[in-house]
């Protein structure tokens, strides 16, 4: 890759960060549901359910309208409330560790392992107190956590774990599908993940208890019977999914595997144009090389230190040419909210640097090998145009 590439792409549209891909039969299929006149949770959930339960190995599964309250309902399953610490990454998407406070317990932050970019698992054992009772890890765009090593720790020390897999939906851990084994497993399915119901998300359960205390927290806590039997006995919310959702969410189910090869050839095209000795020299930072357990639901890329513009200048340059870009994550304890809490900057080093120079390219089924030539060669030239001598 050389310097010879412009930056400008008045001809090209614009590149998305990322677009959702959802052929004609799912669209027709949802016209058919907003027919029937059963609009909201039905028949179509419960379909869902079952081909998600079929895919992760027969364990029970529930829809629910977001990939967030799955991780704070776990949380309430599991018993976790005032008093307890939960240990989380502190990078990642907030609500990871919001739900840790809308349940009313403490979040503790162990930091990234620099070259996964995921918790770091070696420095976990250290932070375990009386007070924890669980760990919630997250599998950052996709790359598993390591589940023998978070397992063992786990058993080891009596925690129960909530697995956000937001991102790992299609991910595997030698050879096993992410949420066919482990503890609690929460799935996003939000326009931007690998497949999706527009907004939604599941929790794989370790049983029927806990599938139907699922339930309740899912709709007010309600347990029907017969007719006009109604009782509650937990405070539930309004998380449940709607039949046009889930609709959606069947569609994309059967194009899981050929979204997943498309994604992993794409970031076969990203290496091969990106780790080259030109590139590395310029100290830009790519993620873990791995095609065959991740889904490559982002391919980030760590902006070098040394270079004489910030991120931001970086993005509205690549957006001026076309291309859209995205920022996952800021870390997540320096946010003011966790600064009352007292987290400070330097408590978390690796996930900090990452957190300031970490940019997500474009990566989704619907692009081409062109696609990516265009973003390399737009990021390197800016690279090159911006880096100290």
């Amino acid at each position: 890759m050389t310097a010879t590439v412009s930056n400008a792409s008045p001809l090209l549209p614009f590149l998305p960060l990322t677009r959702p891909t959802i052929d004609d039969e799912t669209i027709a299929g949802v016209a058919e549901v907003l027919r029937s006149g059963w609009i909201t949770s039905g028949p179509q959930v419960k379909a869902f359910e079952a081909k998600l339960s079929e895919y992760f190995g027969g364990r029970p599964v529930r829809a629910f309208n977001s990939g967030t309250c799955t991780m704070e309902i776990a949380l309430r399953i599991a018993g976790i409330g005032p008093g307890a610490e939960v240990i989380t990454t502190p990078l990642s998407w907030v609500a990871t560790s919001n739900v840790i406070l809308e349940v009313g317990a403490t979040p503790v932050f162990v930091d990234i392992d620099p070259v996964t970019r995921n918790l770091d698992l070696r420095l976990v054992e250290a932070a375990i107190t009386p007070a924890t009772r669980a760990i919630i890890p997250v599998d950052l765009a996709g790359l598993p956590v390591d589940r023998d090593r978070l397992n063992a720790i786990a058993k080891k020390h009596n925690l129960r774990v909530v697995e956000d897999a937001a991102q790992s939906f299609g991910s595997t851990w030698k050879g096993r599908r992410i949420g066919s084994f482990g503890d609690f497993v929460s799935f996003s399915f939000h326009p931007n993940k690998n497949i999706t119901t527009i907004e939604g998300g599941c929790l794989v359960l370790n049983d029927e208890r806990e599938a139907g205390l699922a339930e309740q927290y899912r709709l007010q806590g309600v347990i029907r019977s017969g007719f006009d039997g109604m009782e509650v006995e937990v405070r539930g919310g309004k998380f449940n999914l709607t039949d046009v959702a889930a609709r959606v969410g069947i569609g994309q189910l059967v194009h899981l595997d050929k979204f997943t090869a498309k994604r992993r050839e794409l970031a076969r095209a990203y290496f091969e144009l990106l780790d080259t000795p030109a590139v590395r020299a310029l100290g830009l930072g790519l993620p873990v090389p791995d095609f065959t357990q991740s889904n490559w639901h982002m391919f980030q890329v760590v902006l070098p230190a040394w270079l004489t513009i910030k991120r931001a200048d970086v993005m509205a340059k690549l957006k001026d040419g076309g291309i859209g870009t995205g920022v996952h994550y800021p870390a997540i304890h320096l946010f003011a909210l966790y600064r009352q809490l007292g987290w400070t900057e330097g408590d978390c080093p690796h996930a900090e640097h990452t957190g300031r120079n970490i940019l997500a390219l474009p990566l989704f089924p619907a692009m081409t090998r062109a696609d990516i030539t265009r973003v390399v060669g737009a990021l390197v030239f800016i690279l090159q145009a911006h880096s100290k001598p």
